[in-house]
């Protein structure tokens, strides 16, 4: 059962903000209070009591957390370049990737708890769409920035119900699927500082991604790899020590494109270093 979790979730995968929305804020105030209450009475299921749903139901959580960072990020680019009509066909597949593994996690779940979450999740999923068929406007950048919060809170909550201890390979995975996800949530970030919205909390949210992206290749260095994954590793670590300085260098300017070019050969590069991980399980 183990290795079928593993090979599904590595086959399947590729906070909030000052809005002034009274509605956004209503709404993730209710995300809160019914993510402490599961909080408090979930226990981790044993890996041997595992079935396929809860395969799934693991598989799509993964996918929603890295999905939540992209959209908004995606968004953050549209609003900079809204004649750019392909930046908005990202926009509507990512949101369809989205809709896909909700629809997973519904199908499957029996837990009342998981049920009341997607109604949130769901509720977001809505109001990204109505957002997008717009132009874009610098409040519904806000907006994004919001609801990108509230589908990773959920997808947390609901991923914490299936929680066990994992082995080294299992860890080793999870290490390059979060280095996915926090690649794309420091994009995030970055764009959020590029458009003006150059607050605090995202400035800390920022290097917090940085930090927690760091200690995560940190174990992938540690790794005894092949050789050929051994290249792949050092060109990971080079281009990134590029970005680094990128980013330490945020208030001296922005290069946004380059930035994200470099995100989608990262995350290249760490889907060959997953697969081995997979094989492995």
């Amino acid at each position: 059962m183990k290795k079928l979790f593993w090979c599904c979730l590595f086959l399947g995968a590729s906070s909030m903000y000052a809005s002034g929305s009274v509605k956004q804020h209503t709404h993730a105030a209710g995300m809160h209070t019914m993510q402490k209450e599961k909080a408090d009475k979930t226990e981790k299921i044993k890996k041997t009591e595992m079935t396929r749903g809860d395969v799934k139901i693991i598989e799509a959580t993964e996918n929603i957390r890295y999905l939540s960072q992209k959209i908004a990020k995606e968004y953050l680019f549209y609003y900079t370049y809204p004649n750019n009509a392909k930046m908005q066909k990202n926009l509507y597949a990512t949101l369809k990737k989205l809709e896909e593994n909700l629809k997973i996690i519904s199908s499957v779940t029996k837990d009342e708890d998981t049920q009341n979450i997607l109604e949130f999740l769901a509720y977001s999923k809505e109001e990204i769409l109505s957002i997008i068929k717009q132009k874009p406007t610098s409040a519904d950048a806000l907006l994004m920035l919001d609801y990108s919060e509230t589908l990773l809170e959920g997808a947390d909550s609901i991923g914490r119900t299936y929680a066990y201890t994992f082995s080294k390979e299992e860890k080793m995975l999870v290490a390059t699927k979060n280095i996915k996800y926090l690649l794309e949530r420091i994009t995030k970030y970055y764009m959020a500082l590029y458009r003006g919205y150059d607050t605090q909390n995202n400035r800390v949210n920022l290097q917090k991604s940085i930090s927690g992206l760091q200690q995560y290749l940190a174990e992938i260095n540690a790794y005894p790899y092949p050789g050929d994954l051994q290249d792949i590793r050092q060109n990971i670590d080079k281009v990134w020590h590029r970005d680094d300085q990128v980013l330490k260098n945020i208030d001296q300017y922005f290069i946004p494109n380059l930035l994200s070019d470099s995100v989608v050969y990262l995350e290249r590069k760490t889907d060959a270093i997953s697969a081995y991980h997979s094989k492995n399980l």
